[in-house]
Order: structure tokens, then C-alpha cells, then sequence
């Protein structure tokens, strides 16, 4: 008989370290969910959790307008550990009190803990935590005990054992805590009773075992586009359902060198899938002519996609399941149904299917509880190469954004070749220095410039480089490449790609530019 498996529910306050307190657990093995502070007890008593934890937020607890949270969650007599608002929100409807402090606390703060501890048991009397606040609890509530303060935060930690409630005005979660993880080890292990069950292997098993249930006899068709989610899909499906799976590769012309060709050679030729190979390039050339407006450039592909995917879905009897690569930060974002719409930033476009008149599937979406890296993790376990499960990110449209201007073939073909070459060069140089540039690729700008090669004048088209130093896309940074790669580039790019005569390197970091260039 399967184990239950072992849950901590996150309720999100909007703080900006939500997804990560959750990425957090999972890394301790232990799976989470997160959802919005409107969720009720009963609600919640539904999800079957194990553990609760509030999470910080913006707002200030003791404003009409702030967000509160049913106050019967904290009498389910669930483990309970509230960070920063989350803290707050335990003293506040505890009878405690909570103001606006005479100073705030940002960044690394030195914490003293108090006497005895539960929660911060085997940390130093003296640490380091990671403070993100202006308001603080200034009275502990009625049954709870005081374990930690800083200088100008008395009320640092609390705890009510008995109640099994514990709270932090720090930031366990961030890195930047020093002892933050032992803290979360402690609430998770120690006081929750839990353990490190949930493993890339426990995770497929389920997976297979609720596709399976899912789909039973019937057919699922999946548009693979050879990204890391709709590669990770098909591999998945594949183990679930074996023949049942039917996928399409739309050929748009705007994918990067050799792309096409290793879809093929792994999911046709290693994982043995039924895929449909469409050439669509000269489509797309026609329908693109002429465009330069990045978002009409956009809008082209994407409607064209959908045209094309579903008149080969059309060819196929007995498709009853369409199959999306949705993993859980566009389920977050998108304020869908499995978060209630918590999260202020809103992403509508993955669930938005454009149906032809009188067609019509089923989705079926097993990613859409996983983080990316763990999809990656997912992948390998599954027997995918690095190739496909570290590709880097790649815009949907793909080489048309990287394309300043309108689209040709001969422009593609030059930026194709130009980016093989910064990938296989930059390739090299990750590998040499443990992954130290997180994207990079080649633009086409829509200029010529003059140039000198051999005896003669040229009048070509320029390159540029785009590197940068990224954690999560949100900021990033120019790479500081040495200047021998950075000339490596250049000169392999200017005589090996005709109709290239010059190489420049984008030094702005994001903000205020961004990543892509369209």
C-alpha cells in the first residue's frame, strides 16, 4: 500500500521570498505547496497537510486593509512556523502587539538567542539572520515565550510548544541566515515529525502512477518543441503510457543549429516515440515578410503554432488528451486554480488554447507541480541528455527576436551560424569555469556596416554577443569574459560566417536593458 505523502502547506502574504520558502522545503526533501492567505482552515484541512508555514509579505498586520488569514488555521493543532508578516499575523490574532519599529532591519543582523528554544535548538547563541522589515512584534503573546532578539528587533523569535506554533522575524529561507536550513531542519524533522521522503524517484513513481489513472486506454497528443518542459512531458509520458503518446515538432525555421535534428535523433530514434516531424519553415517566411514589430512578430508565430499543430491533431483518431509543459511557477503566476490567484504578477498565456471550431482536448499537465530545476532533475532520471535537459532558455519565437527587423532566410542562416558558434565556444568556457555565465547568444541587428577583408571592401552585417550572470532572469549582469574568448569569438564568427564583417559585445546589465533584445 502507497505511503501518504508527507505535505507542508506555504500561505502566501505576497511576500517576495513565497516560491522560495517552498523550493526550500523541497530541497530538504519534504514536498510543499503554496497558497494564497485567503484559503481557509477547511480548505486547508483538504489539502491533507502535515505542517503549515506563513510566509512574510508587505502589508502591515495591523491595518484594516492588510491581509489576514482564517484565524482558526492556527487552532488546527498543525505544526505551525511563521516568518517576518507571518510572525506578525501569529501575534496579532493571539493578543500580542505589533507596531511600526523606530528603525527597520534590512540585510545580515546579528541575533541573540534567549534561554531555551525548540525551534533554534543547536544554533549558536549568537548568528546571523536576514532581516526584511519595518514593523515588529512589541508585546509576545499571552503563552508564548521569547527566544531571540537582535539590537533593534526585541522580538526576534517566539514559540508556544504546546500549541506547536513557532515564529521568526527573520528570513530562515534566505541564504544570507546562517543557520537558516538547520532552523528549517529543526521545524520539519524535529518538531513536525516529518521526513525526506519526497526524492526524484518517489516523485516519478507518483507521476506514472497518476498519469496512468488519468488517462487510462486513451490518447494524449503533445506539441514538443524540444525545450527542457515539453521534452521532460514526453519523456514522462512516454514511461506512463508508452503508444498511448503521439507528439508533434512544429519546424518553424527559427530554431537553432542542429535543434531539429536532436529532437529527432532522441525521441524518435532513442526513446522510440511516435513523432511527427512538420516542416513548416516556408510558412513561417511568407507569414513573417516584411514584419519588424517584435510583438507582431510574436503574435505571427504564436497564432501560426496552433494552425499548425492542430492540422496534424486533426490527422489523428482517438485523441483525447492534449499534453502542456505548465510546471508550477506558471501555475503560481498565472493565479490559476491550484493557487487562488495569490501572486500580484499575472501570466495568462499558458493555459489560453486556441481550439479550432469544433475541436476540442482534455489537458493533462503532470509538471505543474514541480519547480524548473526540479523538472531538469526529473528529465535526467528519465534518461534525456544534457543537451535537452540543460538547454538554455529560449524564447518561444525563438531566432525572430534575436533578429532585429524583419525575418529572411539569409538573415537566419547568418545568425544561426554565428550563434552555434558563441554557444560552442561559451560552452567550452562554462565547463572550465563551473557554469559561470548562466545565458548567452547572438543578435542580428538590422544594419550593415563597412569592413575590410583580404584587399577588399566589404559591406556586411554586424554580430552582437549578449552574456550574462543570472540567478533567476528577474536581474542579470553582463558577463565579464576574458578578453581572449571574447576575441576566440569574434574571430572564428568574421571568417566563418560570410556576409559577418564585425563583432560587438553588450555590456548592459538588467535593468535597465533586459535579456533578450526584442
Amino acid at each position: 500500500m502507497e505511503n501518504k505523502q508527507e505535505k507542508v502547506v506555504v500561505v502566501d502574504f505576497g511576500a517576495q521570498y513565497g516560491q522560495l520558502i517552498a523550493r526550500r522545503v523541497r530541497d530538504l526533501k519534504v514536498y510543499s505547496e503554496i497558497v494564497p492567505y485567503t484559503t481557509s482552515a477547511q480548505e486547508i484541512l483538504a489539502l491533507k497537510p502535515d505542517a503549515i508555514i506563513l510566509s512574510g509579505g508587505p502589508a502591515s498586520v495591523y491595518l484594516e486593509d492588510s491581509p489576514h488569514i482564517d484565524p482558526e488555521i492556527l487552532d488546527l493543532g498543525l505544526p505551525i512556523l511563521g516568518f517576518c508578516y507571518g510572525m506578525q499575523t501569529i501575534a496579532y490574532l493571539h493578543g500580542g502587539k505589533v507596531a511600526n519599529a523606530d528603525k527597520g532591519e534590512y540585510g545580515g543582523t546579528r541575533m541573540q538567542r534567549l534561554g531555551e528554544s525548540q525551534l533554534l535548538a543547536g544554533t549558536p547563541e549568537e548568528q546571523t539572520v536576514w532581516m526584511s522589515h519595518r514593523d515588529s512584534v512589541t508585546q509576545v503573546p499571552e503563552g508564548y515565550t521569547l527566544t531571540a532578539s537582535t539590537p533593534n528587533c526585541p522580538v526576534a523569535a517566539f514559540e508556544n510548544p504546546e500549541k506547536k506554533i513557532y515564529a521568526t522575524q527573520f528570513h530562515p529561507e534566505v541564504k544570507h541566515t546562517s543557520h537558516g536550513n538547520d532552523i528549517l531542519k529543526t521545524f520539519l524533522f524535529e518538531l513536525a515529525g516529518l521526513s525526506p521522503q519526497w526524492t526524484t524517484e518517489s516523485v516519478i513513481d507518483r507521476a506514472v502512477r497518476e498519469i496512468r489513472e488519468q488517462v487510462k486506454d486513451e490518447h494524449v497528443i503533445l506539441a514538443l518543441s524540444g525545450g527542457v518542459d515539453s521534452s521532460v512531458v514526453a519523456a514522462l509520458l512516454h514511461k506512463a503510457i508508452g503508444d498511448q503518446l503521439h507528439c508533434v515538432f512544429v519546424n518553424h525555421g527559427l530554431l537553432r543549429k542542429g535543434e531539429p535534428e536532436s529532437v529527432e535523433r532522441v525521441f524518435k530514434d532513442q526513446f522510440k516515440i511516435d513523432l511527427k516531424m512538420v516542416d513548416a519553415q516556408d510558412r513561417y517566411l511568407n507569414k513573417l515578410a516584411g514584419v519588424n514589430d517584435p510583438e507582431k512578430k510574436r503574435r505571427i508565430i504564436g497564432e501560426e503554432f496552433w494552425k499548425v499543430f492542430f492540422e496534424e491533431a486533426q490527422k489523428l483518431d482517438g485523441i483525447r488528451y492534449l499534453a502542456q509543459g505548465t510546471i508550477y511557477p506558471d501555475v503560481i503566476e498565472s493565479g490559476s486554480r491550484k493557487t487562488g490567484g495569490a501572486s500580484s504578477t499575472i501570466k495568462s498565456h499558458h493555459n489560453l488554447i486556441p481550439f479550432p471550431e469544433g475541436v476540442h482536448f482534455d489537458l493533462i499537465e503532470p509538471l505543474d507541480h514541480f519547480f524548473k530545476d526540479e523538472v531538469r532533475a526529473i528529465g535526467t532520471e528519465l534518461g534525456l541528455p544534457d543537451e535537452i535537459v540543460y538547454r538554455q532558455p529560449f524564447p518561444g519565437p525563438g531566432l525572430a527576436i534575436r533578429i532585429i527587423g524583419d525575418i529572411t532566410k539569409e538573415k537566419l542562416d547568418l545568425l544561426r551560424e554565428a550563434d552555434a558558434i558563441v554557444r560552442e565556444e561559451l560552452d567550452a568556457y562554462n565547463k572550465e569555469h563551473e557554469g559561470a555565465v548562466w545565458q548567452y547568444f547572438a543578435v542580428l541587428p538590422d544594419i550593415r556596416s563597412v569592413g575590410v577583408m583580404g584587399d577588399e571592401r566589404t559591406y556586411a552585417r554586424p554580430i552582437i554577443i549578449r552574456a550574462v550572470e543570472s540567478q533567476d532572469a528577474m536581474t542579470a549582469d553582463w558577463a565579464k569574459l576574458p578578453y581572449e574568448v571574447l576575441s576566440r569569438i569574434s574571430s572564428r564568427i568574421v571568417g566563418e560566417v560570410a556576409g559577418i564583417n564585425r563583432v560587438a559585445y553588450d555590456i548592459t546589465s538588467k535593468p535597465p536593458a533586459t535579456i533578450e533584445w526584442e
